[in-house]
C-alpha cells in the first residue's frame, strides 16, 4: 500500500481560476488578495482544499498555461508575498492549497527558451526539443522552423507560444536529434521541475495538480518512461514533504497512481469516462443521453463500468478524483437543469476519492459562449467571473467598468449568484454545503471508504453502499421507480420517496442518502 497523506481522505477541493474569482484592486481581473478575501466563504461552504489554476508570470497567450517564470507570481495577481500570505491564511482556516504545475512546456518568452534559441551551445540548448537542422521537419511532429537564430526546428506541445520541454524520447525514430529519456543531457529538465516544486512547498504550498502529467517523454506509448520521472517526484515527496500531494491530469488511474505514484488522478469528461456518461453524453441528434438527464432513461452501467474497474485496480494506492468540471470543460449547468444538477452533486459528493468542484458550479453558473480570451476558444465560456451579488456592480466581482473586466459576468435577470442562494434552503448552494457537511461528518462517505453497488437497473435506478452502513440511491428519471433496498434513517434527500406493498418507491428525480 502506498502511503497517502491522511488529510486527503477528507478533502473536498474547490478549483479557482484566479483571474475570474474576485478582484480587489479594481482592474477587472481577479487577484490573490481576492481569494484571501473569500476564504471564509470557501470554508463556510465546506471546502477544505483549493486548487489554483496557474498564477505564475506569463504572457497569458494560454491563460497562464504558458509559464514564463515558475518562481514568480504574475503581476496581475500580486506578488510572491501575497501568495505566501494566502497559504498562511488558508492554513489558519484548515484549508490546503494545491498550485497548478505545467511541466510539459513553457512560454516562448521564458528565459530558458530564449537561451535555447541561441546558436551557441549553452546550458539550455537541450532544455527544449530541437531538430538538428532547420530543414529537418518530420511531419509526425509539431515543429516550428525559422523562428530562431539556431539552426533547427523546435517542437510544440499545443499553441505556437508553447515550446515543448525536453524530457527525452522513449522510442527513438530520428537519432540525429532525439535524446533518450535516460540521457544525462535531459536529466536537468525534470531536476528543474523538482526545484520548482521544492520552492513552493518550502513556502507553504500543500502540493500540485499536474497539467497533462502523462505527456512529458515523447514517443512513450505505454507511458513507462514518463511514469519513471514522476516516481522520482513521489520519492521526493515521501522523503521530504510527506503531507504534500500530487494530483495528476492523466485520466488513467492505474497508470497515474500505480505506475507513476500520484496520490490522485482526475476522472475527466473524455468520451467513455464517468463524467461524460454522467452529464455530457449526447446522441447523434444532439439529444442529452447522460445518466442525470431526466428524459434519458439510461442505466448507470456505462457510467460506472470503467470507473469501478479502475477503482478496484487502484484501491489502497491512491484516489480517483471525480470533478464537477473545470476550466477546460463546459460547465455542468450547460447540459443539466437545476434538479438534475442537485442529483449530480449528491453523486459527486458521496462517491469515493477526493472530489473537485469548479468555482461557480456550486451555484449553477452557466456556460456562456463568447469570443475567445487568452487562448480559451470554446473554453472561454466556462471562465467568466464569479457571481457574488446580483444587486452589486458586475455581480460583486469587480468595481471596474464593464469594458475593463477580464470577461463579462452573466447579466441575465436570473443569473445565479451567491447572495441569492446563501440563505435559501432550496438552493443548489445550500445542498452543496449540506453534502459537504455530511461527508466531513461521516467517514463512510469519505475518499477511502468501501464502495459497493447494491442496485443498478435498466430503468435508471442506482444504489450503492459506502463503508459499512450508508447507502445512496438515485432515480434521475421523470417517472417513479422502485428501490429494492430498505431505507433506514435518512441523512439527506432530494425530492421524496414512499413505501408501498413492501417496496420503496422513489419519486421522479430523487436522491437519498440513508443508513441501511
Amino acid at each position: 500500500m502506498n502511503k497517502v497523506p491522511s488529510w486527503l481522505n477528507d478533502a473536498i477541493f474547490y478549483e479557482i481560476y484566479p483571474q475570474s474569482f474576485y478582484d480587489t484592486n479594481g482592474d477587472g481581473i481577479g487577484d490573490i488578495n481576492g481569494i484571501i478575501a473569500k476564504l471564509d466563504y470557501i470554508k463556510d461552504t465546506g471546502f477544505n482544499a483549493l486548487w489554483l489554476n496557474p498564477c505564475f508570470e506569463s504572457p497569458f497567450k494560454d491563460a497562464g498555461y504558458d509559464v514564463a517564470d515558475y518562481y514568480k507570481v504574475a503581476a496581475r495577481y500580486g506578488k510572491n508575498d501575497d501568495l505566501y500570505r494566502l497559504f498562511d491564511e488558508a492554513h489558519k482556516r484548515g484549508i490546503r492549497i494545491l498550485l497548478d504545475l505545467v511541466p510539459g512546456h513553457t512560454s516562448n518568452e521564458c528565459k530558458w527558451f530564449k537561451q535555447s534559441c541561441l546558436p551557441e551551445k549553452n546550458e539550455y540548448s537541450d532544455r527544449y526539443i530541437w531538430t538538428d537542422c532547420v530543414w529537418e521537419r518530420p511531419p509526425q511532429y509539431p515543429l516550428v522552423a525559422g523562428d530562431a537564430d539556431r539552426d533547427g526546428c523546435y517542437m510544440l506541445n499545443f499553441f505556437l507560444s508553447q515550446p515543448a520541454l525536453n524530457f527525452g524520447f522513449n522510442k527513438i525514430t530520428h537519432p540525429a536529434w532525439q535524446i533518450s529519456y535516460t540521457d544525462k543531457r535531459v536529466k536537468g529538465t525534470f531536476d528543474e521541475m523538482l526545484n520548482v516544486m521544492r520552492f513552493w512547498l518550502d513556502h507553504g504550498c500543500d502540493g500540485f495538480r499536474v497539467d497533462m502529467a502523462d505527456s512529458l517523454v515523447k514517443n512513450d506509448e505505454d507511458k513507462t518512461a514518463t511514469a519513471s520521472l514522476w516516481r522520482r517526484a513521489r520519492a521526493m515527496f515521501d522523503a521530504d514533504y510527506p503531507e504534500a500531494v500530487l494530483v495528476s491530469e492523466w485520466c488513467n488511474a492505474p497508470r497515474s497512481i500505480n505506475m507513476a505514484g500520484f496520490h490522485c488522478d482526475f476522472m475527466l469528461d473524455h468520451h467513455g469516462k464517468l463524467l461524460h456518461y454522467a452529464t455530457r453524453q449526447m446522441d447523434e441528434n444532439g439529444v442529452n443521453r447522460s445518466y442525470f438527464c431526466k428524459t434519458a432513461h439510461v442505466s448507470a452501467k456505462d457510467m460506472l463500468s470503467k470507473y469501478i474497474a479502475e477503482l478496484t485496480e487502484t484501491k489502497d494506492n491512491g484516489y480517483i478524483s471525480i470533478i464537477s468540471g473545470n476550466h477546460d470543460t463546459p460547465r455542468v449547468a450547460y447540459t443539466l437543469n437545476g434538479q438534475e444538477l442537485k442529483l449530480f452533486y449528491v453523486f459527486l459528493l458521496t462517491m469515493p476519492g477526493a472530489p473537485f468542484v469548479y468555482y461557480g458550479d456550486e451555484i449553477g453558473m452557466r456556460y456562456l459562449p463568447q469570443i475567445s480570451k487568452e487562448g480559451g476558444y470554446q473554453r472561454t465560456g466556462s471562465r467568466t467571473p464569479m457571481q457574488w451579488d446580483g444587486k452589486a456592480k458586475n455581480s460583486g466581482f469587480s468595481s471596474a467598468d464593464a469594458d475593463k473586466l477580464y470577461l463579462d459576468v452573466d447579466r441575465s435577470n436570473d443569473a445565479p449568484c451567491v447572495n441569492d442562494q446563501i440563505d435559501s434552503a432550496s438552493s443548489l448552494l445550500h445542498l452543496v454545503k449540506s453534502l459537504n457537511v455530511l461527508r466531513h461528518s461521516n467517514p463512510e462517505l469519505q475518499a477511502s471508504a468501501d464502495f459497493e453497488v447494491l442496485q443498478l437497473t435498466d430503468d435508471g435506478v442506482l444504489c450503492y453502499k459506502r463503508g459499512g452502513n450508508i447507502a445512496v440511491a438515485f432515480n434521475p428519471t421523470d417517472g417513479q421507480r422502485v428501490l429494492n433496498t430498505d431505507v433506514g434513517e435518512v441523512l439527506l434527500q432530494v425530492n421524496t420517496f414512499s413505501r408501498k406493498d413492501g417496496h420503496t418507491v422513489l419519486a421522479p428525480q430523487t436522491a437519498i442518502v440513508f443508513k441501511l
